[in-house]
């Protein structure tokens, strides 16, 4: 969500607007759109996107709008070395989702590959999605 906030042109923008317009299911917890809004509204990335605050509100509405909710019913933590991307892997498993799109690969392929979820970078999911 950052890659696709601070770049208008890369594989993270192109995929997010892909999910705003349902090409595929974008799977969100209540959990993990709190992260994306917190991080979001960091003041170095609103200033490196030009965007407000209500920008962001406008994004995750939109999100919250056409995203799959996952309501966890079980916690599989701890899994992972950086407790900031349990979220993101639980989210995932809960939601039973074919990939976990991200560029923090490195963290989270081993967990993801144990519950049967793909781990990859943007540009990758972006090649699938356009074949």
């Amino acid at each position: 969500m950052v890659a696709a906030l601070r770049s208008n042109t890369g594989a993270s923008r192109r995929l997010l607007l892909s999910a705003l317009s349902k090409r595929f299911e974008l799977l969100l917890s209540v959990l993990l759109l709190l992260e994306y809004e917190a991080v979001l509204k960091r003041r170095e990335h609103l200033t490196a996107a030009g965007a407000s605050g209500d920008d962001i509100d406008v994004i995750i509405d939109t999100l919250a709008a056409v995203g799959v909710p996952v309501i966890p019913s079980f916690s599989w933590r701890p899994e992972l070395s950086d407790p900031g991307d349990e979220m993101v892997l639980e989210t995932a498993i809960n939601g039973q989702a074919d990939l976990l799109v991200t560029f923090n690969v490195t963290h989270l392929r081993k967990a993801a590959r144990r519950f049967g979820i793909r781990a990859i970078r943007p540009p990758e999911a972006l090649a699938i999605l356009e074949v």
